[in-house]
């Protein structure tokens, strides 16, 4: 009879592909000892890949699928010695792409980038498109395919962010780099209301990053200046205060205080526990529902 073997307990680590890639989970029970900062070879939807361990996961929750993909192996220096290599061309196929696609006039798109697999199967070109008309890159795909062949060629579109973030750059508040190309894994959704919580000018200049969208640190203190707006009245309510009974004009969050005015005193400003909510303003009856805020 055959000795049964058991399951392997899983070991579950995060794995990046990029220097500031989001973070993949796979299960390296295969090579249970591998440590963070080591390189691994495994197999995505993109091919076989090979990244770095970031860490390793304890108490993991499933992922929906049921099952976490496992780790090939740790690698080895001929497999990094053969990504070296194949992402010594990427420069040439970028600049092959660049080219054919202004000779077919394909005006309408960007090709940013271009990537192998660690192994060269596979030639993932990126492009981003300027309109919203789909252009028909068939012919574009079939000559790269024709060049690089037997590599599989694939062609995919990405977004301004994605775009910026690859492309680098100084941001728009004046950082030598931009927050997406330094350390941001991922792009959060974005709102006007961020913007609007923060008192930040709606004005395009101050809230458009360098890709054309809302800026990505819109988010980073917009829980903090929710909880602290929580704590005080809100524009236009009445209330009672040292100096009497007022209106509220303004609020400053990070400072605990409001603006009040008061008939007879003017503009005065109070700490929030100096003053009390006593009815509701009028200029807040009967307002029309507030539309939903333009997220990106």
């Amino acid at each position: 009879m055959h000795d049964i073997i058991p399951p392997m307990d899983p070991v579950i680590v995060s794995i990046r592909f990029n220097p500031i890639g989001k973070l993949y989970h796979f299960d390296a029970a295969r090579v249970p000892d591998i440590k963070p900062g080591e390189f691994a070879v495994v197999e995505t939807s993109r091919g076989w890949q090979l990244g770095q361990v970031v860490q390793r996961i304890e108490n993991p929750t499933p992922p929906p699928e049921g099952a976490w993909k496992l780790v090939d192996r740790r690698a080895s220096p001929r497999d990094l010695v053969m990504r070296q290599s194949w992402q010594a061309k990427e420069a040439d196929v970028l600049a092959r792409a660049q080219q054919r696609a202004s000779e077919m006039r394909l005006h309408g798109i960007k090709v940013v980038s271009a990537e192998y697999s660690f192994d060269g199967s596979r030639l993932i070109v990126q492009f981003s498109s300027e309109g919203e008309e789909k252009i028909e890159l068939k012919g574009l795909r079939i000559d790269l395919q024709k060049t690089y062949s037997p590599t599989q060629v694939e062609l995919r579109q990405i977004g301004p962010r994605d775009v910026a973030k690859l492309m680098c750059g100084m941001g728009a508040c004046g950082l030598e780099q931009r927050c997406c190309s330094g350390f941001l894994t991922e792009f959060s959704s974005i709102s006007i209301r961020m913007a609007k919580e923060q008192g930040i000018s709606l004005t395009p200049a101050e809230i458009t990053g360098m890709c054309g969208r809302l800026r990505c640190c819109l988010i980073y203190e917009y829980e903090h200046y929710v909880e602290l707006r929580s704590q005080l009245p809100k524009k236009n309510k009445r209330v009672m205060t040292p100096a009497g009974e007022g209106k509220v004009i303004d609020v400053i969050p990070l400072r605990l205080r409001v603006l009040v005015e008061i008939p007879n005193a003017g503009y005065r400003e109070f700490a929030k526990d100096e003053v009390k909510l006593i009815q509701d303003g009028p200029e807040q009856k009967n307002q029309p529902a507030t539309k939903t805020d333009t997220k990106e």
